[in-house]
């Protein structure tokens, strides 16, 4: 790998140099030649090569750094499948113009990697232009992606994630299989987006207030942050059956989208 500058920290900049698992990424994803690719933060283009040698029809590679920019520009210069963009991914998500149905791969920059995760699952269009997601975390915070209710890491990005896509992690990864390297292992994970809206809501930031004000006070029962919300709404309380008793970890994400759902009702 041509190293032409020293990894950013304000950029989260980790790139993955493990051949062996960047196999083993690729595999995720059923590539074919009608295939279009979008790769958050391709660094000097390692995953890229690989993706390329699966022959897609098309591959928009997002680069934030302007010096690995211009460096990807020539790599892939007479490349016409590719097609290099110097933007930040969270600028890039909010005016998407690209073609539907992409496969996005991301090696996330720990620094905002679940500031890119919410922005994908709250776009306003429903099902979404992508159809798959394949994104390294710092294995922390997939496993809070990842938890079940009840668990020390069940919270608000597990409700988030769940609302809108079918989870399945892929493997984890060790932290020599990236330049610099990082302090914590990696994991990948597969994401498909639910086709169903059993739980539609107008706005996700609906969901996003009520798991906020539930688990502010994470080790205390419900009863106080539901009455900020509701007030002495008791009806509420018996067409979801809920025990106010109970700490906001104890709650099940269905039940988080029922009550975002019944405010909605209510306030909106």
């Amino acid at each position: 790998m041509k190293i032409i500058e020293k990894a950013k920290k304000s950029l989260g900049q980790n790139f993955i140099i493990d051949k062996n698992i960047i196999k083993k990424i690729i595999k995720v994803a059923n590539i074919n030649k009608n295939s279009s690719i979008l790769e958050i933060g391709p660094g000097y283009g390692n995953l890229t090569d690989a993706i390329c040698a699966m022959k897609p029809k098309k591959i928009f590679a997002i680069e934030k750094d302007k010096k690995l920019f211009s460096f990807l520009n020539k790599k892939y210069f007479n490349n016409k499948s590719i097609k290099v963009i110097n933007d930040d991914v969270l600028n890039f998500i909010k005016k998407k113009s690209v073609n539907k149905n992409l496969i996005i791969f991301g090696n996330l920059p720990y620094n905002i990697s679940t500031q890119v995760l919410a922005s994908l699952i709250t776009l306003n269009k429903w099902p979404p232009w992508y159809n798959t997601l394949i994104l390294m975390f710092q294995k922390e915070v997939a496993d809070r992606i990842i938890a079940k209710v009840g668990s020390k890491n069940y919270g608000r990005l597990s409700i988030l994630s769940n609302w809108r896509l079918d989870i399945k992690k892929q493997f984890n990864v060790k932290q020599n299989s990236f330049f610099p390297i990082p302090n914590v292992n990696s994991t990948l994970l597969l994401f498909k987006p639910k086709k169903n809206k059993n739980f539609p809501l107008k706005n996700a930031s609906t969901l996003e207030m009520i798991t906020r004000v539930f688990f502010s006070n994470r080790r205390k029962m419900i009863n106080k942050n539901f009455k900020k919300i509701f007030g002495n709404n008791n009806t509420i309380i018996k067409e979801l059956n809920l025990n106010l008793q109970v700490r906001p970890e104890e709650l099940s994400s269905e039940t988080y989208y029922k009550i975002a759902m019944y405010y909605e009702k209510l306030f909106k």
